[in-house]
């Protein structure tokens, strides 16, 4: 079985800021599980060593330019049997709170030197240069934060093969000319068809360039980012390496996510014994405030107040959406606009919309298994997850058609429902009309308790596990380990041809 090196900026529980975290924090279980020798290795924040309980350390690491060497701590991640390793220079890491946001909301001023850091330790561990006596197979780099590992082991004759997932293509890791000096990274990265994109050191196209294979997180996304809706300017790189990029939908922990065992919800329930999930929404619409009436609809919304995630067209829409009788809880937090709307909204509305401006795991399930529907309209939705916790827990899901969403609801039409394969409500444009009238269809749906409790049960009846996933990845891992790791474009970049396109967002 292959030896593969999960590099991450972050790992569930350790550190998670959303579905990155998640992912890293349960596919490397998965895949152990299959017998593949998965270990993760991360930054050694402060509040992941705080965390991660017993830590021994196992290595130190000399990177130039840094004076004093890197310690690697060797912990387990709690709940598994996956090995980590935390990345631990304080001067990089020690600081608690958002991984890579400062208290006012900003990004950290030496980002760029933080992450070079965990690539070029990354690097170190994949050629067994840190004196742990293991040597993977493969590097499966994660996101922007890790993209220089990619093109830093393509100069390597003897390296691994290398993966690279993208969670999220709007976030590039995108920083000044100076800075590829500063780290003291080769002057022939510094090439259109390596790593400048418009006159900025672009950390995501070392992964996009120079790793052997690119994966996203769901099919439909896949696609969508080789468009330039999308793309966000590097969609010509994507088509140009179309045939080494492949779409593999997220999965969830249906251990965590599952409501016949919930330890943070009011009344446990299954598909076959659905009738406690009343007593869920009843609780919830007494902890956040609302009149508890059942016979109220009540949608829960959960997750980043971003433009992303479509708070802007919720907004627009509340008008609209409280003439209807429905009762709305969300739960989240985001941009300081739009959090602030919402408080806004929330006291204007009162009684019909609750707000936390918070965001807490366990109130999290508390949403899902208390709402009766779950809305996310998202402008664009990489995979999402939380469509996925709400099928698991009979929460008919309403949701913008994009990215995973599109390929995890299925539309409750006329032909679908006749077909009993209907879980949900979809809408195509991103537009407050559009969400308006998808939350009408719900309704209408809502008032035939045979019908609602048909497509509650179908989605409930769904296998979003990390099992299929991770055999997945396993098929990839052997393609990649049989195929001799190919370079993905050589130290000189050729590959990213195609690579201009509009300016990154």
């Amino acid at each position: 079985m292959p030896k593969v090196l999960f590099v991450t900026s972050e790992a569930h529980p350790l550190m998670k800021t959303g579905g990155l975290g998640d992912v890293c924090g349960s596919l490397p279980a998965a895949l152990k599980g299959l017998g593949v020798d998965a270990r993760l290795l991360l930054p050694g924040y402060h509040d992941a060593i705080r965390r991660a309980g017993k830590l021994r350390a196992v290595a130190q690491i000399t990177i130039p330019p840094l004076a004093q060497p890197v310690t690697l701590l060797e912990t387990v991640l709690p709940g598994t049997r996956v090995p980590v390793w935390l990345v631990d220079f304080p001067p990089a890491y020690d600081r608690p709170g958002n991984p890579y946001l400062n208290g006012y909301g900003h990004p950290w001023h030496d980002n760029a030197a933080r992450f070079a850091l965990l690539a070029r330790a990354a690097v170190a561990v994949a050629l067994d240069k840190a004196g742990l006596d293991w040597r993977p197979d493969i590097v499966h780099a994660h996101d922007w934060q890790t993209g220089l590992a990619p093109a830093l082991l393509a100069r390597e004759p003897e390296r691994p093969a290398t993966l690279f997932t993208i969670h999220n293509f709007a976030y590039q890791g995108l920083f000044p000319r100076d800075t590829l000096a500063a780290l003291g990274l080769p002057e022939a990265f510094w090439s259109h068809e390596a790593l400048e994109f418009h006159g900025d050191l672009a950390f995501i196209k070392g992964g996009l360039v120079y790793a052997d294979r690119i994966t996203t997180v769901s099919p439909t996304y896949a696609r969508e980012i080789q468009t330039p809706e999308f793309g966000h300017g590097l969609d010509g790189l994507l088509r140009h390496r179309a045939e080494k990029l492949l779409g593999i939908l997220n999965g969830i922990d249906d251990n965590a996510w599952n409501p016949a065992r919930d330890p943070h919800i009011a009344a446990r329930y299954s598909a076959k014994n659905f009738r406690p999930k009343q007593k869920n929404k009843t609780a919830l619409q007494k902890e956040f405030g609302l009149p508890a009436d059942a016979r109220i609809p009540l949608i829960g919304l959960v997750g980043r107040l971003a433009h992303q995630k479509g708070v802007d067209l919720l907004l627009e829409a509340l008008p609209r959406l409280m003439k209807l009788s429905v009762q709305l809880v969300l739960l989240g937090t985001g941009e300081a606009g739009y959090e602030k709307a919402i408080r806004d909204a929330a006291a204007q509305y009162r009684g019909r919309l609750a707000a936390r401006i918070d965001y807490d795991e366990a109130t999290a399930h508390r949403v899902e298994a208390g709402a009766d529907m779950f809305l996310m309209p998202s402008r664009f939705e990489p995979c999402g997850l939380n469509q996925l916790y709400s099928l698991r827990y009979g929460t008919v899901p309403i949701v913008r058609r994009v990215g995973g969403l599109a390929d995890t609801v299925v539309n409750a039409t006329p032909e679908a429902l006749k077909a009993g394969r209907a879980t949900g409500v979809s809408f195509a444009e991103a537009r407050p009309e559009t969400l308006v009238a998808a939350v009408r269809r719900a309704l209408a749906l809502h008032r035939d308790p045979k019908v609602w409790r048909r497509i509650a049960a179908t989605g409930m009846g769904q296998d979003f596990s990390w099992r299929h996933s991770a055999a997945e990845y396993l098929k990839l891992y052997d393609e990649l380990i049989h195929s001799g790791s190919p370079r993905a474009g050589g130290s000189d970049g050729r590959s990213a041809k195609g690579s201009r396109g509009k300016r990154a967002r």
